[in-house]
């Protein structure tokens, strides 16, 4: 793991808190990077791990995120991990689409999803398994909701896999 990455997001979500446990947001990004390591991602997919709801969540900016990697990564991994970031990056937001309703943006976002890269799906994936055993335990009737979801959206993933 790389330590001005782990540092980088930390900062990033510093004051934010997860949602069931009040532990600080920062423990999921770490969690999600350890079991895509111990599944046998390859660095850039760790570090892309810890950064991935960076862009999303925070008041980073691509270019910002992109300055940043540029300045302790490779050109080549700055770039690689940037686009697995960007591929892991919700765009169908109720910011971005205020008009629609939760199902259609989730079924669009399912869709998009279905085209990112594969090592940006691994990462996904476990992604969701990290969500899903939060929600599961925490709060058992947003669970049934949310696992319908992610039901559609892990069957698009797996789909060009």
């Amino acid at each position: 793991m790389n330590k001005k990455i782990l540092q980088f997001a930390t900062n990033a979500h510093e004051g934010q808190l997860r949602k069931y446990s009040n532990l600080p947001y920062i423990s999921h990004p770490i969690e999600v990077a350890n079991r895509v390591k111990d599944r046998g991602g390859d660095k850039n997919m760790v570090n892309a791990s810890l950064l991935h709801d960076v862009l999303e969540d925070t008041k980073v900016t691509h270019s910002e995120l992109r300055a940043f990697l540029h300045k302790i990564l490779s050109t080549e991994s700055a770039e690689d991990v940037l686009k697995l970031v960007v591929e892991l990056t919700d765009v169908y937001t109720k910011e971005n689409f205020p008009y629609d309703n939760r199902k259609y943006r989730k079924d669009m976002e399912a869709f998009r999803l279905s085209y990112i890269s594969k090592r940006a799906k691994q990462i996904k994936l476990i992604d969701i398994e990290h969500n899903s055993e939060s929600i599961l335990e925490k709060d058992p009737n947003f669970a049934k909701v949310f696992l319908k979801e992610k039901e559609f959206l892990i069957e698009k993933l797996e789909m060009i896999f």
